[in-house]
């Protein structure tokens, strides 16, 4: 019997929501049991339902007395995907509450069918009052927004003028973005490649030559993907190479390199270093690494290490350019990743910015004077990013900030989400003083 794909949705949302388990591990374990144009079906519910979440929360209590817990506790989530369906999809109405109603028996929850079929029909019957309703009568922040309330606090906080568009734009679906392997062709080569292929194209930012298409596609499609002519990587990502500048001859660390974009970027756009070492504390996110420097045909010394701890790894040579993609909130990427929203904590942050200045202050010993050290993370939060930088600025007199942009009293350089259509990103750049 063909698996139930509303079931499916309510699993997963529901191992994330409240077991904490990331949408990378569960999704692929649920998407593993069905074919085709399922999957596409399977992940867009899945997203959804973590994407609007409070507002769905929100949807549900106006129709059910008492919350579903312990045992039953899945077919809240199911009413959830049901709701979604109902007001984000262009699935029947009929075919959404037939199939939600069906996710029952699979869940071992048939006694709820009753309570799942009213909810959803009732649903129905409001939802125009309950839309006039609601542009009428002010929500809670976390409901108009779909955000946890810590995160909105801090952005009213950090970007009092953008912190509406910021969260408006982590409700968007991310676009594709392409990195051209300049090692084959020119960005101007491929841009041919896509159009004899009839593939569109949004925008080319000038500055790294990345490329937005128009709609997302299978990889498999993109001319000389397999060949490793192209990679997709983020417009936001693909600065690091360029701001990291490595020039012949260096000897390069990438830190808490995985999945190894940034490293074969590196290796593509500086060909003429003289080493590149790419460590990770998880050997298993290592394999990616490896995979794509194999596809990409290009050399790197992979280890798994923690960038903590250099002394249980190091062998004593100095590095000239070193990028710190640090351990951080993710809360840049929330658009490609909803349930970062569910799964990061207030309480995460401060724990976070001690790893990071720890990691900072334990790398920076491996640079060589002279040497550059590019900071990362893909976080929009402050004290993760330009207060983290010139907390280090301050502790370490041997540290001196290189502005990026134009606004040279900046520290670093913050991408917030949808700039340029780019993911929140943040870069700093520091060099090495001899003292």
């Amino acid at each position: 019997m063909a698996a139930n794909l509303r079931a499916l949705a309510a699993r997963c949302t529901f191992a994330v929501v409240d077991k904490g388990r990331s949408l990378a591990d569960e999704l692929p374990q649920q998407l593993a049991k069905i074919e085709g144009k399922d999957k596409g079906l399977l992940q867009e519910l899945c997203y959804g339902v973590l994407r609007h979440l409070p507002e769905l929360e929100y949807d549900v209590r106006e129709f059910i007395k008492k919350p579903l817990t312990g045992k039953q506790r899945v077919g809240h989530f199911l009413m959830l995907v049901g709701i979604y369906q109902i007001k984000y999809t262009r699935i029947p109405d009929h075919a959404a509450f037939n199939e939600t109603v069906s996710a029952c028996k699979p869940l071992k929850c048939d006694h709820l069918k009753g309570v799942i079929n009213g909810v959803l029909r009732n649903f129905q019957r409001q939802q125009a009052a309950q839309d006039n309703q609601a542009s009428s009568n002010k929500l809670p922040d976390a409901v108009a927004f779909n955000h946890p309330s810590w995160f909105i606090k801090k952005l009213q906080s950090a970007y009092p003028q953008q912190w509406q568009a910021v969260l408006n734009a982590n409700m968007q679906r991310p676009p594709m973005w392409l990195r051209v392997n300049q090692l084959h062709h020119s960005v101007d080569e491929y841009l041919v490649l896509l159009t004899n292929e009839k593939i569109e194209h949004l925008l080319v930012d000038k500055i790294s030559g990345a490329i937005r298409l128009t709609e997302a596609i299978d990889v498999n499609k993109l001319p000389g993907f397999q060949l490793g002519w192209v990679s997709v990587q983020d417009g936001a990502a693909q600065q690091a190479a360029l701001l990291l500048a490595c020039q012949p001859g260096d000897n390069v660390l990438d830190c808490c390199a995985a999945p190894g974009g940034k490293t074969c970027h590196i290796l593509e756009y500086s060909p003429q270093i003289k080493s590149m070492t790419a460590i990770d504390i998880e050997a298993s996110r290592l394999v990616r690494v490896e995979e794509n420097l194999q596809r990409l045909n290009l050399q790197a010394n992979v280890v798994a290490a923690d960038a903590a701890t250099p002394e249980k790894w190091w062998d004593g040579k100095l590095f000239d350019r070193i990028l710190l993609d640090a351990p951080c909130s993710g809360t840049g990427v929330i658009r490609r990743h909803p349930d970062i929203k569910w799964l990061r904590k207030s309480q995460d942050i401060s724990a976070l910015t001690e790893l990071q200045q720890d990691i900072l202050k334990n790398i920076w010993s491996l640079l060589k004077p002279g040497g550059t050290l590019l900071y990362a993370t893909c976080s929009i939060l402050p004290e993760e990013n330009s207060e983290q930088v010139q907390r280090f600025i301050n502790d370490n007199p041997d540290a001196e900030h290189i502005a990026i942009t134009d606004q040279v009293n900046d520290i670093g350089w913050q991408i917030l989400p949808n700039d340029n259509s780019m993911d929140g990103f943040y870069y700093a750049k520091l060099i090495k003083k001899s003292l």
